[in-house]
């Protein structure tokens, strides 16, 4: 389950979690309800954000909500789950986007996808999602096309970039994708007035995930000989955490014009947990809400004061060293989490790893895992707590706060 929203339960409270929970579970259940069993692997954390951004806006009926089966990623329980358009529009956006990555995966020679037979099999399973896609999408009225055109173009732009080119350059065709997504989201809930900005937030929102992506892959493609965007246009770090920052402030300004029936989880997680994704991207910490207490270094630079969760202040409860790092365990004995194996696993073993790992509900409920193939270790889906400054603003209850980082939500 990919994507660069990844909250933890502890930030969002029970209420907020369970919201969260039913929109995950929706666009799972409605790829496997669209397409079959297998549609459900790109079931990704961003992807739910359609539905989220659908549900926020609309009035409140009694169909939003279904009550799902047991299932082995919730300890065999039911759960209350979204259902309808805005879960459907996810899963076409989900399937079309996903085709395209295995494309790219395909072009890249990544991995087993360098065997000829397997990379013949993931063209055929890549051409299946977006066929499958384009008909959900346009079930619920929204044209598929704009997302192929881009990923088309994207391959088209990233042939002809090179040092010098405007990394928002190679960033637009992304931007264009999820700003249409973004956009439709308010035809399906009947609020058109909130095409505009959110297709602004879409395309801003889709600036940071390629820019995210870029930077947490820097050290990868530069070891395998990947393209990577930064590599090939010369983009220093520094001018992509402007960029991010940027684009960080636009969609708090984009979401402040949009009207919303229950925005609470929208807000949460497009205007605070986007600032925690681009701290964990870039290596920084901090709070989301200083936003723009610092100018100089950024909407979210690291902390410039002391404090008790600044782990360069002198004050700092850990001495100045990162509790969850190789610096020990704070809770005593060994580390919680074992070092990972020599080497990765096989094909099939991996299999037979990630069946444990689906039925032992640890990809939902484990703070942490081993990486089926890759053997690396991977945070559950609600286990990534880095929530440090959770306490001091108390988010995830009434999001009171919100005037701290200029927001006006």
């Amino acid at each position: 389950m990919f994507g660069i929203v990844r909250p933890c339960s502890h930030r969002l409270g029970e209420g907020l979690k369970t919201q969260w929970m039913a929109h995950l579970c929706g666009l799972c259940l409605a790829l496997r309800g669209d397409h079959g069993q297998f549609a459900r692997v790109v079931t990704n954390y961003d992807g739910l954000l359609i539905s989220v951004l659908t549900e926020a806006q609309a009035e409140r009926t009694t169909g939003w909500r279904r009550t799902a089966g047991p299932c082995p990623l919730r300890g065999m329980r039911t759960a209350s789950v979204a259902q309808g358009e805005g879960a459907r529009l996810a899963a076409a956006v989900s399937l079309v986007l996903a085709s395209a990555k295995v494309r790219d995966h395909v072009a890249d020679k990544d991995g087993l996808l360098a065997r000829r037979p397997v990379a013949l099999a993931a063209r055929r399973v890549a051409a299946s999602w977006g066929r499958a896609g384009a008909r959900t999408g346009s079930d619920v009225g929204f044209d598929t096309a704009v997302l192929v055109d881009a990923v088309d173009r994207q391959v088209g732009i990233e042939a002809l970039a090179g040092p010098g080119t405007p990394l928002l350059t190679v960033t637009e065709p992304t931007e264009t994708a999820t700003a249409a997504a973004f956009a439709h989201t308010a035809v399906l809930a009947g609020r058109p007035g909130n095409a505009e900005p959110l297709a602004e937030a879409g395309r801003l929102f889709g600036r940071l995930a390629h820019l995210l992506d870029a930077v947490e892959d820097r050290e990868t493609d530069a070891a395998s000989g990947a393209w990577n965007p930064l590599t090939a246009t010369g983009t220093p770090l520094v001018e992509a955490r402007r960029l991010a920052a940027d684009a960080l402030h636009g969609i708090r300004l984009a979401l402040r014009e949009v009207e919303f029936t229950d925005g609470k989880l929208a807000h949460l997680l497009l205007a605070h947990e986007l600032g925690r994704s681009v701290d964990r991207a870039f290596g920084t910490s901090g709070c989301g809400h200083q936003a723009h207490a610092d100018g100089a270094r950024g909407a979210f630079g690291p902390p410039q004061h002391g404090g008790p969760y600044n782990p360069q202040s002198p004050q700092s409860p850990y001495g100045g060293q990162n509790p969850y790092g190789g610096g020990g365990n704070p809770f005593g004995g060994a580390p919680s989490f074992p070092p990972p194996g020599p080497g990765g696993r096989g094909f099939w073993a991996g299999c037979a790893a990630a069946i444990g790992v689906c039925c032992t509900c640890k990809v939902c409920c484990a703070d942490e895992f081993e990486g089926p193939w890759s053997r690396k270790r991977r945070e559950g889906c609600l286990g990534n707590c880095d929530c440090n400054c959770c306490e001091a603003c108390e988010i995830c209850e009434c999001c009171e706060c919100c005037s701290c980082c200029d927001c006006g939500l």
